[in-house]
């Protein structure tokens, strides 16, 4: 399981003219699914968001996780992190998971954060949706539930 986490100010996503899911200071993350990927990648990646320490401290040092900060989660399903671009100029995404599969690790990364007290927002599974963002820093961090970086 891959994910791409944003500190934000505020994100939000919209599907057609309804909001799915917006919230203020907090994490962006955008969460991809491979093939192979089970319970146990959702939960590390869920309880590593949840102890990230990316929000400053009184020092304005990164030393405060969203659970510290008061923040909330945004959590956006996003199969594309998956593709991979090594040969010619189209992607190749099957390396990416299943719907069935995605879906169901995708929620259950969000669950596991929920349950560190952290209000989840998110976007709408396998809809075409526009996201909006102030990444606030920036920061963003790669995270991978296999440690392949």
């Amino acid at each position: 399981m891959r994910a791409v986490v944003q500190r934000v100010s505020r994100a939000s996503v919209t599907v057609g003219e309804r909001t799915t899911g917006a919230i203020g200071l907090g994490l962006l993350v955008l969460i991809g699914v491979a093939a192979g990927d089970d319970e146990r990648d959702a939960e590390i990646v869920g309880d590593k968001l949840a102890g990230l320490r990316i929000f400053p401290d009184d020092a304005g040092l990164m030393n405060r996780s969203v659970v510290e900060a008061g923040g909330a989660a945004l959590i956006v399903s996003q199969f594309t992190l998956l593709g991979d671009a090594r040969k010619g100029r189209r992607p190749s995404f099957v390396a990416a998971a299943g719907e069935t599969l995605a879906k169901t690790l995708y929620e259950r990364a969000g669950a596991v954060l929920a349950g560190h007290g952290i209000r989840v927002e998110y976007g709408e599974f396998g809809a075409h949706m526009d996201v909006e963002l102030v990444n606030d820093g920036p920061v963003t961090i790669l995270l991978d539930s296999k440690r392949t970086f």
